[in-house]
């Protein structure tokens, strides 16, 4: 691996390498992100080695396999990309690279049956910059992600890395570094949305022995990947924002905290982090100038408290992640009591974004007080999940109607939940809220890390409630009354008001418990974790009061609440039948038949597999 002592050698590696990308007549991206690697992907990767190799393809310059990080769409995983052409094949098996080879490789041709099929419109695209999944999309964040080869940093130099760490350190003071940061608008990506310049100007100025430089990359709300694709698919992007940062606040430590439970993320930048290294952007005299950087993976064990800024850096130190009062600034004292300036995978993954394109570029997207782009993970009733990335200010109708093509069945949509397990739920009479930090704020949610769970009529937002609530109060650290006690009682009412023991009054002694939880509690995990029941409350009050009067579950979710019936649709299919593994269900084939109620669990089994609407929920 070459090493580069000045920016002129820089410049000529990332020429050489451009250059040499120019000569490839095809480059075969195959997804590997963790969506795509459960589905297969590495079989298929393999079969294209194989069969490149049997036909003598396999030369760098004239066909190249890499294989990337999340490209996004991941429900029609696995994915491959041919470029230049950007022709993408989706739910590709290994049995189907024999055919690529031969028909789009070798003679140019396209495959239709392995095009992407719009769900909404049955259009099919064999441009996937065209698809309304990407063609609404601006990404920054993911700019390179699903692109290139994440543990080949030749790739990362060939498209402009580290040409942004290289004009810093040889040609801006850090004052002009943070001044540019703050000319962009840059806002924490990670839920706060603290300024990223106010942060950094605060850290340089305190007293210390050492300021730390740490990249939170402790992603725990269910439904939430984005940190995680942006550390497996481009994480040199992440470092060469730590190194400016380091520069611009003067430190020479850092540290990217990640859980253990990503272990592809725990991988791709450790292996970043050691090619770095050894190319010379890590360790002494940077670039023969006399700054001195270093980082280290430092692995947590997966709890969701350990997201909470103090109780990461206690983590961090080898201690319990345990929060600690918020009156201690960890730009003042962090870790090890030293100033540290703490920010999550995005934030640090747009510095060198905003140091080569210029901060007017990020400053030109979004809002007025919400600059740039934001990450999202679009999950749960939508027709296209995956990974996202839109600019601040863009509203929920455009994300889940155009980017996620609607609601699957075309069923009404009923509300999102945003912010993660600590954010809030977005009914449908604000479906053109647009998203950025203080919109979603005024509506009772949060941006949070960028998770985004939508909703149809058949989700009960009380059983949601107690799904939050029940995962807080077990990640809950119990270092403090309020939130270890609060969130176990809150969390009972609710499960009481699922299960038919609700009475009145119940409603109002969870507004007073969330009202306590969230003035007494230490840190953010218990001060925002009543936002799930307040807000659903707040939008769906109707729904937790026909739970609690009639015992009636509107949706059909709570089991206690709720009996399954057969209507005179029922053709005689038998299916329910088969899909009924405890024998409630009886009649003769072509015939009508019926639930047996002593026999029923409630499990849905049969109305998931009704074709004729036969199953009825009272």
């Amino acid at each position: 691996m070459k090493r580069c002592k000045t920016p002129a050698d820089l410049k000529k590696w990332s020429t050489g390498l451009d250059r040499q990308r120019k000569k490839t007549k095809t480059r075969i991206l195959v997804c590997s992100g963790p969506g795509c690697l459960a589905r297969g992907s590495r079989k298929i990767a393999g079969a294209f080695q194989k069969e490149l190799a049997a036909r003598k393809l396999d030369s760098k310059v004239v066909h190249k396999l890499t294989e990337t990080g999340c490209h996004g769409l991941c429900q029609q995983g696995p994915l491959v990309t041919i470029m230049p052409e950007h022709i993408f094949y989706v739910q590709v098996k290994p049995k189907d690279v024999p055919e690529i080879i031969q028909q789009t490789i070798m003679k140019g041709q396209v495959i239709e049956r392995l095009l992407h099929t719009d769900p909404g419109k049955k259009e099919k695209f064999q441009d996937y910059r065209k698809i309304p999944f990407y063609a609404r999309q601006v990404r920054v964040a993911l700019r390179n992600v699903g692109l290139i080869d994440p543990n080949d940093i030749e790739e990362y130099i060939a498209v402009g890395g580290y040409q942004a760490l290289a004009k810093v350190l040889t040609g801006m003071k850090p004052e002009k570094v943070i001044d540019m940061v703050a000319r962009s608008g840059l806002r924490g990506k990670g839920g706060g949305g603290f300024p990223t310049a106010k942060k950094w100007k605060s850290g340089r100025d305190a007293p210390g022995e050492q300021t730390y430089i740490i990249c939170n990359g402790d992603e725990g709300d269910p439904g939430a990947f984005m940190d995680r694709a942006i550390m497996e698919g481009d994480p040199h992007s992440v470092i060469e924002g730590m190194i400016i940062g380091a520069y611009a606040v003067g430190s020479s430590q850092g540290y990217v905290y990640v859980r253990q439970e990503y272990p592809l993320a725990v991988k791709n930048m450790q292996q970043a982090i050691n090619d770095a290294r050894k190319a010379g952007f890590l360790g002494d005299r940077i670039f023969g100038t006399p700054f001195c950087f270093d980082i280290r993976v430092s692995r947590g064990g997966g709890a969701f408290v350990c997201g909470e800024s103090s109780a990461l850096m206690r983590s961090v130190e080898g201690n319990v992640g345990e929060p600690r009062a918020k009156y201690v600034h960890s730009v003042k004292r962090g870790l090890f009591d030293q100033p540290t300036i703490l920010n999550n995978v995005e934030t640090w993954n747009n510095v060198p974004y905003i140091v080569s394109e210029g901060p007017e570029r990020l400053a030109s997207m979004g809002t007025k007080k919400s600059k740039g782009t934001k990450a999202f993970c679009l999950v749960g009733k939508v027709r296209n999940t995956g990974l996202i990335e839109i600019p601040m200010g863009t509203t929920l109708r455009e994300i889940i109607y155009e980017i996620g093509d609607g609601i699957i069945r075309d069923r009404p949509f009923k509300g999102v939940q945003t912010g993660g397990p600590s954010g809030g739920v977005v009914p449908n009479s604000l479906l053109d809220l647009p998203v950025d930090f203080e919109a979603l704020t005024r509506a009772g949610s949060m941006m949070g890390s960028g998770g985004m769970i939508v909703m149809d009529d058949r989700t009960c937002m009380v059983d949601v409630a107690k799904y939050f609530l029940h995962f807080l109060m077990e990640e809950s650290c119990g270092k403090c009354v309020p939130c270890r006690e609060g969130l176990k009682q809150l969390h009972n009412i609710v499960d009481g008001i699922t299960r038919g023991n609700a009475g009145n009054g119940d409603l109002e002694k969870i507004e007073n418990l969330s009202r306590s939880i969230m003035e007494g509690s230490l840190c953010a995990l218990g001060k925002s974790a009543p936002n799930p029941v307040l807000s659903t409350l707040q939008y769906f009050r109707p729904e937790y009061e026909t739970h609690i009067e009639k015992k009636k579950c509107p949706a059909g979710v709570c089991k206690a609440l709720i009996t399954y019936l057969i209507n005179d649709k029922c053709t005689g299919c038998t299916l329910c039948v088969k899909a009924c593994a405890f024998d409630a269900i009886v009649g003769k084939k072509k015939k009508m038949h019926k639930i047996l109620e002593d026999k029923c669990t409630r499990c849905g089994a049969c109305f998931a597999v009704c074709k004729f609407d036969a199953i009825e929920i009272d």
